[in-house]
């Protein structure tokens, strides 16, 4: 009877020294961030059978386990995702929408000056003193719009680098988890199936950091191990193996930093379109909707202010009695291939029916398709050789490699290319040109101001986006929806905010260290070792009084 007491005896201080130790743990580490409370489970051993019935043999520790809600988890690492994408994004809408509303920088003040200087030409015609400060308003327009593109390719530049030094962080994560993964499925093999607690807190941290990065999921493995995907399904680590993200230019633009999985033997897949989430995600959204789109209709806004002006200038004479000529340099179609053959011949053929965006030129087998970059929308196609006439655009496909493509930018560095030619006051084609005058005869009267109120007029003429919207109205319809976008950043990244602080409190609710509670546990598990302890003590002298019993 001694010696089953004693076996009680001792299960019990064995079980309750467990106890005493996981609680210490408990409090130890009750300010690391991302561990989980651990607790200890106990099981009554399996009773003997003696006779009459079955005796009871003790306490046993069935094991060490986390208290963790898995599905928390999982709301936890969406809302960190979710929360670092919104405050991203919202970081840099501010940035531009700032940029574009500012008076000092912004085209609205320019575009005003400019064409009031148009009116006072048109109102003097034949002053020199109206017509210099209508050429230093146009140079000056030509600055704003070179300076905003400066300032905007400026914050391209910066999240070009925000995007490089990302996909460095994400790199350095998955090869913390790939060793993490290793180190689990040696522990629990060493361990026969038990759960390394501290490994799978570290482990479930660093999936959360790695999803402030990029949105990601998780497949968990019978072996222990955590396989983790990105994008649409593209695997960055599995098991103890860990993939590698490449920050590098992808595509043909070789000043844009894409991001791609690099393979076997150096290959790397351009998976940049599939990531969303986490700091990634908004970076690439900031680039690719906001500075893209912006630049592009700034762009907009510089080609279709050069080819009317243009236009409507060569319909006039100047003080000397020659026909106009180009008041601003008209930008250039910018056209970069994917290979090393010629690229093709780009013209704008109709300004009003211009775009704000990027198009690719490929071949499909049969004939070259146009599709625009944004979201890849079928806009023309032409059989090899002939010109491809689409979006206002004319393309020559002679003598292309059928086997490349090309990216076509009409508008993007439109804003940088932007500049006045005019030769002199003098050449302002104010009055109406109808033909040269026969010898003998009188040009029109060098008091006409016929073409210089055409040219005053086009402040609030509708000609781009087939002429539904004018230069002001386009600058206008720029700048509020930038303003939107910032505005449901911000009220995004405040609501992700709520959400994540929500989830934290769940975590923290289920998972977290209670210290009032654990110091209750201390204390009975302390009295419980105690009372263990003196049952050890009573079967010692039971022992001794059966002892003392047989040697008489």
């Amino acid at each position: 009877m001694g010696s089953d007491i004693l076996s009680i005896g001792t299960s019990g201080l064995a079980a309750f020294q467990r106890g005493l130790s996981t609680t210490g743990h408990n409090i130890a580490n009750a300010g690391t961030e991302g561990y989980s409370r651990q607790r200890v489970d106990l099981n009554t051993r399996e009773p003997q059978f003696a006779g009459n019935g079955y005796i009871g043999k003790g306490v046993e520790v069935g094991g060490v386990n986390r208290v963790f809600d898995q599905f928390v988890e999982n709301q936890l690492r969406t809302a960190t995702s979710a929360s670092a994408q919104s405050s991203a994004f919202h970081d840099y809408a501010k940035r531009v929408d700032s940029l574009l509303a500012n008076p000092d920088s912004g085209l609205a003040v320019g575009l005003q000056r400019f064409f009031a200087a148009a009116q006072d030409v048109a109102t003097d015609p034949t002053s020199v003193p109206a017509r210099q400060v209508m050429i230093a308003e146009a140079e000056s327009l030509t600055g704003r719009f070179a300076s905003l593109h400066e300032q905007l390719d400026g914050q391209r530049t910066l999240v070009n680098g925000q995007i490089e030094t990302t996909v460095s962080e994400i790199n350095g994560i998955a090869e913390s988890l790939a060793e993490v993964n290793a180190g689990i499925v040696a522990a629990t093999g060493r361990g026969g199936g038990a759960a390394p607690n501290d490994l799978l807190d570290q482990r479930d941290r660093l999936v959360r950091e790695l999803a402030e990065q990029v949105n990601v999921t998780t497949v968990p493995q019978d072996d222990g191990a955590l396989n983790v995907f990105v994008g649409n399904g593209q695997s960055l680590v599995i098991g103890s193996k860990a993939s590698e993200l490449v920050a590098q230019p992808l595509g043909e633009d070789p000043l844009q930093v894409g991001v791609g999985l690099a393979g076997s033997g150096g290959a790397v897949t351009d998976i940049g379109r599939f990531l969303t989430g986490g700091r990634l995600g908004a970076l690439l959204e900031v680039r690719g909707s906001l500075l893209d789109r912006t630049q592009n209709d700034l762009g907009l806004i510089a080609q279709g202010l050069a080819r009317e002006f243009n236009a409507q200038h060569a319909e006039g004479r100047d003080l000397n009695g020659e026909r106009g000529g180009d008041f601003f340099r008209a930008p250039e179609v910018e056209v970069r291939g994917s290979g090393s053959g010629s690229p093709p011949g780009v013209t704008i053929e109709d300004v009003r029916k211009l775009a704000a965006d990027d198009y690719r030129l490929r071949f499909n087998g049969d004939q070259w398709e146009l599709r625009s970059a944004s979201g890849n929308r079928l806009v023309g196609e032409s059989d090899p050789g002939d010109a491809l006439v689409a979006a206002g655009l004319n393309i020559d496909t002679s003598d292309l490699d059928q086997g490349e493509s090309f990216l076509i930018r009409p508008t993007r560095n439109a804003a940088a290319q932007l500049g006045t030619v005019i030769q002199g006051a003098r050449s302002i084609a104010a009055a109406e040109w109808n033909g040269d005058a026969a010898d003998g005869d009188s040009a029109i009267p060098v008091g006409d101001n016929s073409n210089a109120l055409k040219l005053a007029g086009l402040q609030d003429a509708r000609f781009l986006s087939d002429g539904t919207v004018s230069l002001e109205g386009s600058y206008n319809a720029m700048i509020g929806e930038v303003g939107t976008r910032t505005r449901q950043a911000e009220v995004s990244a405040q609501a992700q905010s709520r959400l994540l602080e929500e989830a934290r409190n769940q975590r923290e609710s289920v998972s977290g260290v209670n210290l009032d509670e654990e110091a209750a546990n201390l204390l009975r598990y302390q009295q419980a070792y105690q009372a263990a302890a003196q049952v050890i003590a009573v079967s010692g002298t039971l022992f001794d009084t059966l002892l003392g019993a047989v040697r008489r």
